[in-house]
């Protein structure tokens, strides 16, 4: 199967690629583009892929302005690190959509879906009735998510409501989870920082590194750093540095412009 990549991110065409080939070692890799400009030449220029992965934001805007000025005859799947593009993108021959970052049997997933909507003939896969099963996949894909809108704390002998509003800060001490409020109190939680991920609006916190979360108004300063990384100056101060690691520095720079 030829597949054309479209990342604007060379670290995860990287990871794309070998995710790919690990999983089926018959994919070839026929092309890449990093841009809504690239990706148009290459499809005006090259012989139309099996099918192609693609990135919704790219260097230059976003993906789907590719399908206003060029024919594109292959399948999608659509890959973002955001889930407010599910339906749209699925009006643009999208037969799936992952989000970052990607598991592998989420791909594994998406290329045997690909795989049975080429044939038909397979019960219950071909036609309206996957087109239909996949609008709802998506649908329910992108329903409003209930998110936390406060914790309940220990303080001194009490109990006490704390709203998330009111947090600039989750981060790992010790094996223990903690947050700081906007006022520079401290509190700790009950849950790993990987259970708060899932908890917390990522349009209003990011996951910075392995020991914090950010809340994207306790963001003052956002400093280049060695090997590409960032460092984040917050508000109130913590006690060690914050530094967004490469890999994530460009999603979280898309995540402050939102």
């Amino acid at each position: 199967m030829d597949v054309l990549v479209i990342e604007d991110e060379e670290l995860a065409v990287r990871k794309l690629t070998k995710l790919l080939q690990d999983v089926d070692n018959s994919i070839r890799i026929v092309g890449t583009a990093a841009s809504v400009r690239a990706s148009v030449q290459w499809l005006q220029n090259n012989a139309t892929p099996d099918l192609i992965l693609m990135d919704i934001e790219l260097a230059d805007g976003q993906s789907f302005e590719i399908f206003e000025q060029t024919p594109v005859e292959s399948p999608v799947i659509f890959t973002t690190s955001y889930d407010e593009y599910a339906l749209r993108a699925f009006k643009v021959n999208s037969i799936d959509y992952l989000l970052k970052p990607i598991k592998r049997h989420e791909l594994e997933a998406s290329l045997e879906k690909h795989r049975k909507l080429r044939n038909p003939a397979e019960p219950e896969t071909g036609g309206r009735m996957a087109i239909d099963a996949l609008v709802q996949q998506l649908r329910q894909q992108i329903q409003p998510a209930e998110y936390r809108k406060r914790f309940l704390v220990k303080h001194l002998s009490q109990w006490m409501p704390v709203e998330v509003a009111d947090i600039a800060y989750f981060y790992s001490e010790e094996g223990v989870s903690l947050f700081r409020t906007r006022t520079n109190q401290k509190f700790s939680v009950d849950y790993t920082l990987d259970e708060l991920e899932a908890m917390l609006d990522p349009l209003q916190f990011f996951r910075a590194n392995r020991q914090f979360i950010v809340d994207i108004n306790c963001v003052q300063q956002i400093h280049p750093y060695f090997n590409n990384k960032l460092k984040l100056t917050l508000k109130p101060a913590p006690e060690e540095e914050v530094l967004v690691s490469r890999e994530r520095a460009t999603e979280f720079k898309k995540w402050m412009g939102k």
